[in-house]
């Protein structure tokens, strides 16, 4: 069965949020809201839930769908075990489970086996066991702990008070009571904001195996391209449906936007005309009834509306770095302990200069406590030592803690800006959320995600060589991301990010720290190579015995046989035969083009004497098949290389 939007009217002092929007959503469909910020898509899954109510139109819901919601913030009771907090997600269960024990004590109880009483309680029995069976009642404690697993628990955090758990873990576990109820719906507004990679990871694999339909509101470009199947957009009040994925929305969305412009200028152009016509012509009496028609005419234009789009073209970059020395950071036998509780235990990390590199893990694994350790913000045992000249540029989200509350957003930037970056503040501060009158709001007023924002802002305007990220992108959208992704690419000093937005990381680095169990292990490439490489240990992990074991085992031996530096330098041969297959495809494209070209042009006859255009169609030809060779010899190496890379 399906859930219908119903001419959905919204409106908020004068303000049309939504302008009579419908649509249906089927019962296996993947749905990703897109839009701006304050297009509305919280609202709609708000509207959706019931908790908001529409100025007109309504949501209609079949009485069999369920709903769960899951908003960005929520009340959270801390009064409970983890197991005994998630096992309310079946109080259903629980209640049926004591209705069939008080129907089985009442036949005990009872003679009177052909009374119509007696048949009725047995017909109710057999009725309640059915329904328990369908729900799962034999087995959901098993769910509950698949749930918690796949979400990051540990099976000893199940007997553990809820309350000993961060804000970030709670948020877990009432992700994990949604989910284990099963909903027809699922509404989720972004899940993945406490989730790290391999949670992430699970609640994808989740999601689309799921029977029920799935709408969601999410800025992590990974995930919506991993679990949706359709992108409804809010533009302007209304809502344009693609029956795609978010990255292939993107591309769709670019050509309506395209046609949508021209329509929008000729649409223009005639109200201009018109207008002049009726300003020229208003006061002849000879032309009157032309006026008239006019001025009718322009009445029933719809007129077309154009969103303001993001300023892609917006170029943000840090300022050139001040040279370091080699060594960056040097740490030996580094250890960190929070009372009782050890964190990080003989952890050897050296980072070189120009290194750019990830820290990823579950949470609490101490990810952010060794960035902290590398800032020298954090005391502990063990030899550290910052290298040469090194200037370091920290972001985390108590940094905005630091902001003066007095000033407005744009006074902060604007007492730490020099030269011509001091014209474009607004538009900066446009790409990173503070667009109109927010530039103008004091920090004091501002949200903790707005105060976040404000403080990456100042940090891409401060001459550092090694540049310490954690967590930069929890309150940016997917525009503002790719802009702060652009200026960390063209950043040419040395760069850790502590993040779990693979699309995000991935280009980005080519290291990849993982944490786990209190230490630290390197990963040459990639994060979508690390997640390879970690699916691959998962599953030998899970062998038990294997006739190839001893096969395998010299395999490991092969691959630790491996020095460092070589498999450092495979990697950095892999990129740059990569690199050239994807100039010389781009060459080839571009020839193709031309001789495309020239292709309709020698089917003119009156080309037919053009002997400069047959000279570079032929030259044009054999450059083509030049390239081409250059590409297969590219690919041939790359394939020897990628041999070579075994670990």
């Amino acid at each position: 069965m399906s859930v219908s939007v119903e001419e959905l009217y919204v409106e908020f002092g004068g303000f049309e949020l939504f302008k009579h929007v419908n649509f249906i959503v089927n019962p296996r469909d993947r749905i990703g809201l897109a839009g701006r910020n304050g297009a509305g898509k919280s609202t709609l899954l708000k509207i959706f839930a019931g908790i908001q109510t529409p100025t007109s139109g309504r949501v209609v819901i079949p009485r069999d769908i369920t709903i769960g919601y899951l908003p960005q913030q929520m009340e959270l009771a801390d009064s409970r075990t983890l197991m005994d907090e998630a096992i309310t997600a079946f109080a259903e269960i629980q209640e049926l489970e004591k209705h069939i024990e008080f129907l089985n004590t009442e036949l005990s109880d009872r003679e009177d086996y052909e009374s119509v009483e007696y048949h009725r309680i047995i017909d109710d029995m057999h009725e309640s066991n059915e329904r328990f069976h369908m729900m799962g009642g034999n087995n959901f404690k098993v769910d509950i702990e698949q749930t918690l697993i796949g979400l990051g628990f540990e099976r000893t955090d199940f007997d553990r008070l809820t309350s000993e758990f961060s804000g970030g873990w709670r948020m877990r576990v009432e992700l994990a009571k949604i989910l284990l109820k099963k909903p027809s719906v699922f509404l989720l507004d972004e899940p993945t904001n406490h989730l790290d990679i391999e949670s992430i990871e699970w609640l994808e694999s989740f999601l689309k195996d799921y029977q029920g339909a799935v709408v969601l509101v999410s800025h992590d470009r990974a995930f919506l391209d991993n679990v949706t199947n359709r992108t409804v957009e809010i533009s302007l009040g209304k809502i344009y449906d693609y029956k795609v994925n978010y990255s292939k929305y993107l591309v769709l969305r670019k050509e309506r936007r395209e046609q949508q412009m021209a329509a929008f200028v000729n649409q223009q152009k005639m109200i201009q005309g018109t207008e002049d016509f009726i300003a020229r012509f208003r006061y002849k009496a000879t032309k009157s009834v032309q006026v008239q028609s006019r001025i009718k005419q322009l009445d029933k234009v719809d007129r077309i509306e154009i969103d303001e789009e993001d300023n892609r073209s917006l170029n943000i970059k840090f300022p050139p770095s001040p040279r370091s020395g080699n060594i960056v950071f040097e740490g030996i036998g580094v250890c960190k302990s929070y009372g009782d509780k050890l964190v990080l235990n003989d952890v050897d990390l050296t980072l070189e200069r120009g290194d750019r590199i990830a820290f990823v893990g579950k949470n609490g694994e101490g990810k952010s406590t060794m960035a902290r350790i590398i800032m020298q913000d954090l005391d502990c045992t063990g030899e550290q030592k910052l290298g040469c000249n090194v200037k370091i540029g920290y972001f985390a989200q108590n940094q905005a803690a630091a902001l003066n509350e007095e000033l407005t957003a744009f006074e902060t930037i604007d007492e730490m800006a020099v030269g011509d970056i001091r014209t474009r503040i607004r538009d900066i501060l446009g790409a990173f959320m503070f667009s109109g009158q927010d530039a103008d709001k004091k920090v004091k007023v501002l949200s903790g995600g707005e105060r976040s924002r404000l403080a990456m802002i100042r940090l891409l305007l401060e001459p550092v060589n090694f540049l310490v990220l954690d967590e930069p992108t929890n309150h940016l959208d997917i525009h503002s991301k790719g802009l702060l992704k652009q200026a960390l690419l063209d950043f040419d000093g040395t760069l850790l990010v502590v993040s779990h937005d693979r699309e995000f990381l991935d280009g980005l680095v080519d290291t990849v720290y993982e944490f786990r169990h209190h230490k630290t292990r390197q990963h040459l490439g990639g994060v979508y190579e690390f997640l390879r490489k970690r699916k691959l240990e998962s599953l030998r992990e899970l062998e038990t015995s294997s006739p190839q074991k001893k096969e395998k085992k010299e395999v490991v031996k092969e691959v630790i046989a491996v020095s460092f530096e070589e498999r450092k330098e495979i990697n950095k041969m892999i990129s740059r035969v990569e690199k050239q297959i994807s100039e010389s495809e781009y060459q080839i494209s571009k020839l193709e083009e031309e001789i495309a070209l020239m292709d309709k042009k020698l089917a003119d006859p009156s080309t037919i004497d053009n002997g400069s255009l047959f000279n570079t169609y032929g030259a044009s030809k054999k450059q083509v098949e030049k390239e081409m060779k250059n590409w297969e010899d590219l690919n041939d190496e790359l394939k020897e290389w990628e041999k070579r890379r075994t670990w």
